[in-house]
């Protein structure tokens, strides 16, 4: 068991003090390693609580850079941090709140090539993802090493936190949710937005659960689901049960190993026509008779639009199809390009064979050809 130095003795003093924790329980944190997937939101909170307990090891892996729109929510970074790599953020910012642990970060994107490496060498791991491919992936992975999940979510002013551990006699993910929900139908916190204190609540919860599973103490969240609702300030729990069919973690599992996640989430559709926003400016430019479709959110498009685009939300495209023509290319566009492959997907099943892409969205519209539209 490791054993704590003077300076780690006082700063640790109001965990030694406790009964239940003491001594024991400040020793299994720091001989303990906690992977982190993601450096965001969830990711802030989570590891900021960590870091300060004393879990000896943090992972974090994340291959994104600080953004504006991140400073709202992601207390890992700060304004002297845009454009900086999260990661290199997260370290500077882990490192000084405790110097006795250690930060492991990855600069790369959590994938099925390399999820496997990475989670095993960590006692736990805390699921602070944003899409769903990401999720399904880090619970499978979770599942066939063994390794308990700790997963979290959040939307606007809800979120919800579990510990998915079917070798502790819990659930797994897929228990709770055996499929995705359809591309588009659930919005991302960028569509549906979030009340910035939602990560700071949920995250806090992820890491009380971490730290439970490390030493021992309490009765953790596996087998239930706590749900909170900040509007009404309420908290629910409700009791998951082990589906026995479950692919993964079931009696008979049919996935033994990472699968297609996009694929199985029904977003990766390399059918998909796109063109760059650099071959929309030329249509503008020529004149060319084509429909520009908007189909993010109105109070996205109140925010930043591009000039003579129509707007059609996603989620009212199949009851307003008719109002578009079909002897017309339509480009679609949303804020980077992934509700807007949905809608292209949408078109071509309806009979839009010249619908396409915009790739990158409004975003790539903002870096590349007009700077004016504003990022958010």
């Amino acid at each position: 068991m490791s054993e704590l130095s003077p300076a780690e003795l006082r700063r640790y003093a109001r965990h030694l003090s406790m009964a239940e924790f003491g001594m024991e329980g400040q020793r299994k944190l720091k001989a303990s390693r906690v992977l982190c997937i993601g450096a965001g939101g969830l990711g802030s909170p989570v590891t900021m609580h960590l870091a300060a307990a004393g879990v000896g090891v943090i992972g974090i892996v994340d291959a994104d850079v600080v953004e504006e729109s991140n400073l709202q929510r992601q207390l890992l970074h700060g304004t002297k941090n845009l454009g900086q790599s999260k990661v290199a953020s997260a370290k500077e910012r882990l490192c000084d709140i405790n110097p006795h642990v250690e930060i492991v970060g990855l600069e790369a994107r959590f994938t099925v090539e390399n999820a496997m490496d990475i989670v095993r060498d960590y006692d736990v791991v805390i699921d602070g993802t944003d899409n769903f491919p990401t999720r399904y992936l880090s619970n499978d992975v979770c599942v066939f090493l063994k390794k308990p999940n700790v997963y979290g979510s959040i939307q606007r002013f809800e979120g919800q936190c579990s510990v998915f551990a079917p070798h502790l006699g819990g659930p797994c993910y897929r228990c709770l949710s055996p499929q995705p929900p359809a591309p588009g139908l659930v919005p991302s916190c960028a569509e549906g937005g979030v009340l910035g204190v939602m990560p700071g609540i949920i995250g806090t919860m992820q890491a009380t659960e971490a730290i439970k599973l490390i030493t021992g103490i309490g009765a953790a969240l596996i087998g239930r689901l706590l749900h909170f609702d900040a509007l009404t300030m309420k908290f629910r729990t409700f009791n998951l049960t082990r589906d026995p069919q479950c692919p993964v973690c079931g009696i008979n599992p049919s996935i033994s190993e990472p699968i297609d996640y996009d694929m199985f989430c029904g977003i990766n559709n390399t059918n998909i026509m796109e063109i760059t926003v650099n071959q929309l400016k030329t249509k503008f430019n020529n004149g060319d008779n084509f429909i520009l479709l908007d189909v993010r959110e109105p109070f996205e498009h109140s925010i930043a639009q591009i000039k003579g685009a129509v707007l059609i939300p996603l989620g009212e495209l199949k009851s307003r199809i008719g109002e578009l023509p079909r002897d017309r290319i339509i480009a679609v566009h949303c804020k980077s390009g992934g509700r807007s492959a949905q809608a292209v997907g949408l078109l071509h099943d309806a009979g839009f064979d010249q619908a396409v892409n915009v790739k990158g969205g409004i975003t790539a519209w903002s870096d590349e050809i007009d700077p004016t539209v504003p990022k958010y």
